[in-house]
Parts: C-alpha cells; structure tokens; sequence
C-alpha cells in the first residue's frame, strides 16, 4: 500500500487487519531502522549472528540434529506444562459413558479451550504464580495461565451446559466476573497478577462477539464452531481437506473484533492492535490518516498459531499459505533481541523504574510501538539465519518451529541469566491484560 497517496479511510482499516499489512507496515519502520531513523531504537545488525548462535545453541541442547521434532509455537505447549493435560482431557471425553465425542466434537472443544486459554495469555507480571493441585507443581507466566485456563475449563466456569462443562460458550462467559476469575487464578495480596480486570473483561467481551457472529460461531455461540465454518470453506484434495490460511484469519480478526478495548479506529471501524509510529510518520512526506498506523495483532497471531495446530494435529486438515504468517512481536522475542544488542534504546529514550532500575512504558508509546515493529522484521532474519547456518530450507524448518525452539525460548533464558531476580523483559511493559 503505497502511503501518502488518497485511499478511503475504510480501505486502510481493511487493509490494515489483514496478514501481509503486518509484514509490510513492520518492514517500512525496519528500513528507517537502518538508515538511523528511528526515534527511540538504535540497530546493529552485525549482532544478529550471535543471536543466531545462541538460538541454535538452545535447539541443539534440546533437541540434538533431530529438528523436525520441534513442536510448532502454539498455546498446547504451554497447556501441558509439566505433564500432559490436554491428551487426558481427550482420552476422557472418549470414556464418558453416554456423550462421546466424534473426531470433529473433539476438535471443538479444544478450540475452545485453546482460544479461552489465549485470550488469558497477556502478561501476568512477575510475582504472579499458579500452583497445581494434584501434581503439586507451580508455574508463572504464560505456563502458569496456561494451567490455570485448563482447570477453568474443566470445572466448567466457561460453560452455560451442566451436563457439559468442558465447552465454552457465550452464555457462560457473560457469567464471568473479576472476582471468579481471581479466584480461579490464586490471585491474592501474597499472590498478584497484573491486568486481572483486563483479562475479564476480554472474556465478557468475548460473550457478546461470539452471539454478534453466528456465521463463524454458531447460533450457541462458541468458539469451536470456527470448525464447521472452515469446513464450508476448504476443499478435498488427494484425500486431505485443505484449509485457506486467509478463511481462519479472516473469522478470527472479524469475529473476535467486539473483544478488544476501544483503542483507535479508522473509518468507523476498530482496529484492535494496531498503533501510530512516529518515526514512520515523520518520514512521510504529506502523510494522509491511517499512514503513521503499524499492526500487529499479536493475540490474534498467537491464536492463529494454537488453533492450525488443533485442525493439522488432531483433524489431520492441512492449512494452506502459512508462510504469510509473522513471528509474535511479544516482549520474549523482542527482549531477545535488546538483550543480545541488536537494538539498544537511545540515552534516556525511556525513564527508568526506581525500583528495578529497568526503561518502562505503556504499550502504545511510541518506543514500544518501535521495538514490536523491529520484532517483526528481525524474526524473519534471524530464522533465515538460522536456516542458513544449520542448511535447512524454510519448509524444514518453520518459522513457527524458530518461534518454539529458538527465539521465544532464547528470550526467556537470556532474561533469566541477566535478571534472574525477576526473569523480566529488558524493557518494562505496564501491561492491562489484554496485548503482551
């Protein structure tokens, strides 16, 4: 999309909800980037082959030369943290002795489960943690949510059905409070997680978009309905039932667009994760409305990723054009990258925490809106660089497969290593439970 040329502010909202507007809008702040045109950021990107390095150093420990093992990124690995939950839940549903699942109830159910599980996954701050009853183990973090989202599920706290609490459905998400959801969660004085009102109310708002979309969800409302839908826009080919990328996104960016708090819009049309950029705006010269806009939609992404693994894995559907899909601009790759020096932020770019002494913001200042942009980009060259290093072509090694073995986990033990106080990102986020 060329900017700085008239187009009807609709069709820049469109256009900026879409896939390759993330890529493309991502890689014009990536071209400042490397003329020194950034406001906050500086780049160096001779760092980038240490960071390679280090990322193949973690996939060679973890899963020697064999790396076609690596799980895609996705929600299921956080869900069976520790040990398997999701399988058991599979296995159980198969045993009930008078509602057994065929293949397709299965899958709903774990969309279900899986898109809950998400929409809970934004930042829970440091001190937050989750302990595991019967397997006595405790987890923070994403894992932690992540564990905490299937006990939810399976108590039922999701449902409106008593005789089928493992499904969620808009009814039940309207029943939601703050107050259940801390409860669910441990959350306490001893125990606090940040953005628990956030959180909430994207489940509340999740109610009102699943009934507001029967086309993608159905006429009870629930998010595994998605199923049926992609079903009625895929084709048999050889034997595999095969899925447009584009159709899930498609149902996920219209469908679930009531959910996101009411941030910016353009044209009449709210446009989720999605922020100005100074910098970019300052290189165009007579931009027009929407020009100075970056997408990320990283939730959306994060969701995109967890539900093709439920239709390819368990529904053995195959999805097709993957490869438009980008790498999560979320704090552990981007903390990657700051830590292991290919962006530095600027002198006194950011004021610093007195406590941690660490540069903090809100997610929409424009720095952090630099750094995600920069995110972006630099996960597509880092997972070529890996590919170059190790002589693996992209199919042999995806970039969801870079995103689970390499750089979200590098983030994390890089993050761990220089603050391990903390495990934090290099750069404080005052999340609200709804983006990181």
């Amino acid at each position: 999309m060329n900017l700085g040329v008239s187009i009807p502010a609709s069709e820049t909202a469109a256009y900026l909800r879409t896939l390759p507007a993330i890529r493309e809008r991502c890689g014009r702040v990536h071209d400042l980037a490397k003329k020194g045109k950034l406001d906050y950021f500086e780049y160096h990107p001779e760092k980038e082959d240490e960071v390679a390095t280090f990322c193949i150093e973690i996939m060679k420990r973890d899963y020697g030369e064999n790396f076609t093992s690596i799980h895609p990124h996705g929600r299921w690995r956080h869900l069976d943290a520790g040990i398997e939950r999701v399988q058991p839940l599979i296995e159980k549903w198969a045993t009930h002795p008078t509602n057994v699942p065929d293949q397709k109830e299965e899958a709903r159910r774990m969309v279900d489960l899986f898109l809950v599980s998400v929409l809970l996954d934004a930042g829970a701050g440091n001190k937050w943690k989750y302990t595991e009853s019967h397997s006595g183990q405790t987890f923070s973090r994403s894992e932690g949510l992540g564990v905490a989202s299937v006990h939810m599920f399976e108590s039922g706290l999701f449902s409106s059905d008593p005789q089928q609490p493992h499904r969620v459905d808009a009814l039940g998400l309207e029943r939601i409070t703050p107050e259940k959801t801390a409860a669910a969660m441990q959350v306490s004085e001893s125990n606090p997680m940040v953005g628990i009102e956030g959180r909430t109310s994207l489940l509340f708002n999740l109610s009102k978009a699943l009934k507001s979309s029967p086309h993608f969800f159905g006429s009870d409302g629930r998010p595994g309905n998605i199923v049926d839908f992609l079903e009625t826009e895929s084709k048999v080919d050889g034997g595999t039932r095969t899925v447009p990328l584009a159709a899930l996104w498609h149902a996920l960016i219209e469908g679930l667009n009531p959910i996101w708090p009411s941030r910016l819009s353009l044209g009449g049309i709210s446009l989720g994760d999605v922020w100005p950029c100074t910098s970019l705006k300052a290189s165009i010269a007579s931009p027009i409305e929407g020009d100075d806009l970056v997408p990320f939609h990283k939730l959306t992404g994060w969701l995109t990723y967890s539900l093709i693994e439920v239709l390819e894995k368990h529904l053995k559907w195959r999805v097709h054009g993957v490869e438009d899909m980008t790498g999560l601009p979320e704090y552990r790759n981007g903390g990657l990258l700051v830590d292991l020096g290919v962006l530095t932020l600027k002198p006194d770019a950011l004021p610093k925490d007195p406590k941690s002494g660490l540069p903090h913001a809100v997610p929409s200042h424009p720095a952090i809106v630099e750094w995600r942009a920069m995110t972006v980009i630099e996960l597509d060259r880092i997972a070529d660089l890996i590919r170059s290093k190790l002589g693996l072509s992209p199919s042999q090694l995806t970039l969801a497969q870079v995103l689970e073995g390499a750089t979200w986990k590098g983030g994390r033990e890089i993050a761990k290593l220089k603050r391990p106080e903390t495990g934090g990102p290099p750069i404080e986020i005052e999340s609200d439970g709804t983006i990181f």
